[in-house]
């Protein structure tokens, strides 16, 4: 093609790829990225480690041009790395510039906001498209930074990329925040497991009497008098005493007794008992922080919410909490930046794979290639509506009921999830109601 039809030919796909580096992760159309590499595009493939990045330039052919480019991970090497863009573009006339990288842990993510700041066009490649890939050029498993760079430029010069969706402003913030909710979550969830821990080897009877370690009542009483020995030299009257100063429930004179029948006839450890009581005031007093800590964080998020287009209307779905609807847009960010929902679905994992050769029609799948986090969340959403939610209710039985085809109870759920995305793409584009009718329109 002559380069006034590659030109002519980006121009008309301009609208496109606008939209396109606006954040369509997972986009596989091929015709639009490889319409972005022309004659004119300078390629350059960078190495992502911790300290010091490795870049390397290429045309559009795959020659290479000038030296290698090591550069630290600190604003003066980023500084350099644009001053080395801007001498290649000079010296090989070249007036356009993408860069791909491998997106190695967290290390990528300094560098690609620095270089969407600067308006420069950054992508990044499957970390196992360059393990795969590296063999092409010289028949060798060999990995090195300098080699990976040169990879990676390959690969975004064949059009193997995606766009990132580096999320900013109040997708940034719920990011973030959901971040920080998950980690408070794991953290409470190890407190749990060593106050049970505590529990089991000095009173493992206390769970005869309390079912729930972390009611009210149960936690005053691991606070006062966690131990046998002390709740034997109390009597039923003392014990329901101390426990109406903690709380106005209904406790009453059975429990206490049965508390201290317990206490007399308990096989739990009876020595160590001065640290074992500061170990477990300790426990407590993390736990009720984490749990306070994510009270407040749980409202901070959902008031954060309410300045998102479509998040009011899908709180508003049946079972549907808005904690889901806050992870979702933190994976997700700007629905306006997609075109079509098939992009969440690829971006959540939900793409079904499947494994057949001539006569041989192996089972279908889902590639879980994406975002476990997001599908995960996905999953966990639906299994409520599927029990509280009319519509998602009659789906799931419709799905493992009909006559032909029918799905088991998991296969159900993942399709679930992929026409929960739907749905709550529909909603935040549109600011609509959920109406469970069309779904089920066409259904017997």
């Amino acid at each position: 093609m002559s380069p006034l039809g590659i030109v002519q030919g980006v121009n008309a796909l301009t609208p496109k790829l606008n939209k396109y580096q606006g954040g369509l992760v997972m986009n596989y159309n091929q015709n639009l990225k490889l319409a972005q590499i022309t004659p004119s595009t300078l390629i350059v493939g960078i190495d992502i480690a911790m300290d010091k990045h490795v870049a390397r330039a290429q045309d559009d052919r795959g020659v290479e041009l000038g030296k290698k480019l090591v550069f630290d991970n600190r604003i003066h090497g980023f500084q350099q790395l644009l001053d080395w863009i801007s001498r290649l573009k000079e010296k090989n006339n070249k007036s356009e510039v993408i860069v791909g990288a491998e997106p190695t842990g967290h290390f990528w993510l300094g560098l690609a906001y620095y270089l969407k700041a600067k308006d420069i066009h950054f992508v990044v490649v499957n970390p196992m498209h360059v393990k795969k890939s590296k063999e092409l050029d010289d028949n060798s498993p060999t990995k090195n930074d300098t080699k990976d760079a040169r990879v990676i430029a390959q690969l975004v010069k064949d059009g193997r990329y995606s766009v990132p969706n580096l999320l900013d402003g109040i997708y940034a913030e719920l990011r973030e925040g959901i971040k920080l909710r998950d980690q408070l979550i794991k953290q409470l969830m190890i407190i749990e497991g060593r106050i049970q821990n505590h529990i089991q080897r000095y009173f493992p009877e206390f769970v005869d009497v309390f079912k729930d370690w972390s009611g009210k009542t149960a936690l005053f009483t691991l606070r006062e008098f966690p131990f046998p020995y002390e709740i034997r030299q109390m009597t039923p009257e003392e014990v329901l005493a101390a426990w109406k100063t903690a709380t106005k429930r209904s406790v009453g004179i059975k429990r206490a007794t049965k508390l201290i029948e317990k206490a007399n006839k308990s096989i739990g450890i009876e020595i160590g008992l001065r640290f074992a009581r500061r170990e477990l005031h300790s426990l407590l007093d993390q736990y009720e922080l984490y749990q306070n800590q994510l009270t407040e964080l749980d409202e901070e998020i959902t008031e954060l919410l309410k300045d998102i287009p479509g998040a009011k209307e899908m709180m508003k779905i049946k079972g549907l909490g808005a904690i889901t609807v806050a992870t979702f847009f933190s994976k997700v960010g700007d629905l306006t930046k997609y075109d079509h929902p098939q992009q969440l679905v690829n971006m959540a994992g939900l793409t079904l794979r499947e494994h057949s050769s001539g006569r041989f029609k192996g089972q279908t799948r889902i590639t879980k290639r994406g975002r476990k986090k997001l599908r995960k969340a996905l999953y966990l959403a639906v299994r409520p509506l599927v029990a509280s939610n009319p519509t998602f209710k009659a789906l799931h039985r419709y799905y493992t009921t009909r006559p032909h085809n029918p799905l088991k109870k998991q296969q159900s759920l993942i399709a679930l999830c992929g026409k929960l995305i739907r749905v709550l793409f529909a909603i935040g584009k549109k600011q609509c109601e959920f109406d469970g009718s069309k779904l089920l329109k066409g259904l017997p």
